[in-house]
């Protein structure tokens, strides 16, 4: 995985709650500027805003096709920094004991 990039500063870009919509809509896929416009409510530049650092890090890819911008998500390097941060870790730990503790 390229590290040439601040994990800190990643990290905290990811859980921002416009970066995790956008994400989560490009889960299932890539997706065009206007259908992520449409559907969260936020602009264009906001979109390219908030990805700015993402995309320079490989971590999401912009594509310009026909005058469309469209978004792809890299799942794996995605899931490589969530699987490797501590923090991350600890919660999903807590999280395991607090749903077996309650069930």
């Amino acid at each position: 995985m390229d590290k040439n990039y601040d994990k800190q500063k990643m990290l905290e870009i990811l859980v921002d709650p416009d970066v995790s919509m956008i994400l989560s809509e490009l889960e299932d896929g890539s997706k065009d500027s206007s259908y992520l416009v449409e559907k969260l409510q936020i602009s264009d530049t906001e979109i390219k805003e908030r990805l700015a650092y993402v995309i320079q890090c490989g971590f999401v890819k912009l594509d310009l096709i026909e005058n469309k911008a469209i978004y792809t998500v890299d799942k794996e390097k995605l899931n490589d920094i969530m699987e490797m941060d501590e923090n991350f870790s600890g919660v999903v730990d807590g999280l395991t004991e607090l749903d077996q503790y309650l069930n």
